[in-house]
């Protein structure tokens, strides 16, 4: 579950770590009043105005600006709230903004020049291991510098028995050719952050830039948080932090019905139980020349109700040419999905434009291959992957 900026950072503050202050706006005069705030607090007198949504390089396409003062902020608060802000990261059309966040200016004059960093804690899945990458090339692209510059990324792994040590924040401070009060700023952001990163279940904490001040302050500037669903049931209060018209709208319906489907964009729709099979089954796809369209797992209960809600969620996407329905008949019957497959279909009428291929392995298989055949319907039955494949070669 990724989560806006603002609330990124303030996940970030409850465990210690320093963040770049600022208030969510979602309107220009909310906008001033945030500034006015942030001054009485901060003594800031400019001011960064940034567009929140589900997306990176927002500042190059015009999501982030800052203001020198009040006349400007609201000029720009104006512009930002309500764009079509289209970034690399955003579909072609790009996302509607509906809140800024108004952020304090850290980039204020002082004794020393402000650097930025890019630090990032996520799991290193060729070792199970956490790892913190970081990298004195912070604000911009990661993926440039590890392609140009692949020296100037540096990796701690953290091992799982023991947790973050003190001698691995230093080695972060030391790598980032920090010292003296700077130093000492970053083992303690480096501690918090790991800490945030673990206490919150979280699958991916970015933050680019941290920044060390002309005041040798080292702060959390952006904050890119992507929390571990599965987690949610050890953190109630954070199911409140979705935003859920930042999610693809067809995997919010299936989550409502109790359905895992995540997206794709190919051309073939997958219906499947189990996430070991559809993987599989997506590999079918691929060799059969098609590409799959979702991930789609009906789990273990395939009634008649929850594969007329699959067929419905698959028939959303406009691209799919082709649904292949691959089911393991282990708990569940092979002829009441079978059955299942058929009364979605008479339900579902005209809605279905589609070729279906259905593959039954298991309990009654027999008896829902017959079932399938006999219906009278356009669903051609399967019964080993070769057959399946051959079949969704021929639909496309």
């Amino acid at each position: 579950m990724n989560l806006h900026e603002y609330q990124g950072k303030d996940l970030l503050a409850d465990f210690g770590v320093g963040i770049q202050r600022g208030i969510v706006a979602n309107n220009k005069a909310e906008a001033v009043d945030a500034a006015k705030k942030l001054t009485a607090d901060t003594g800031t007198s400019w001011y960064v105005v940034k567009a929140q949504i589900h997306a990176g390089g927002r500042g190059k396409g015009g999501g982030v600006k800052l203001a020198k003062n009040l006349t400007e902020l609201e000029t720009i608060a104006d512009q930002i709230i309500g764009m079509q802000l289209i970034t690399p990261q955003t579909p072609p059309e790009g996302k509607k903004v509906n809140k800024v966040l108004v952020a304090e200016d850290v980039y204020y004059p002082g004794d020393s020049e402000p650097n930025e960093y890019y630090v990032s804690v996520l799991l290193n899945r060729e070792t199970g291991r956490n790892m913190i990458m970081y990298s004195t090339e912070g604000g911009m692209d990661i993926e440039q510098v590890a392609e140009n510059t692949p020296e100037l990324i540096f990796t701690e792994e953290i091992h799982p028995a023991h947790g973050l040590q003190s001698f691995q924040a230093r080695k972060v401070a030391f790598n980032l050719g920090l010292s003296g009060i700077a130093f000492k700023g970053m083992v303690k952001f480096i501690t918090a952050l790991y800490k945030a990163y673990v206490g919150a279940d979280a699958s991916l904490f970015e933050i680019n830039p941290v920044l060390k001040t002309s005041d040798d302050k080292i702060l959390a500037v952006d904050a890119k948080v992507t929390l571990d669903e599965n987690a949610l049931f050890r953190h109630k209060d954070y199911e409140d932090l979705r935003d859920l018209s930042e999610e693809n709208i067809t995997e919010v319906e299936a989550r409502e019905v109790g359905l895992n489907y995540v997206a794709l964009d190919g051309n073939v729709g997958c219906m499947v139980n189990g996430a070991g099979l559809a993987m599989a089954t997506m590999d079918l796809i691929k060799q059969s020349g098609g590409s799959p369209a979702n991930f789609l797992d009906v789990g273990g209960t395939a009634d008649a109700a929850r594969v007329e809600s699959a067929f419905r969620l698959i028939l959303k996407d406009p691209n799919v040419e082709a649904i292949l329905v691959n089911i393991f008949g282990g708990i569940v019957r092979c002829d009441r999905v079978a059955q299942g497959v058929v009364d979605a279909y008479k339900n579902l009428g005209d809605a279905i434009k589609v070729p279906i291929i259905v593959r039954l392995q298991g309990t009654n298989a027999d008896l829902a291959k017959k079932l399938i055949d006999e219906s009278g319907l356009n669903v051609l039955s399967a019964t080993a992957f070769e057959e399946a494949a051959k079949k969704v070669k021929e639909a496309l």
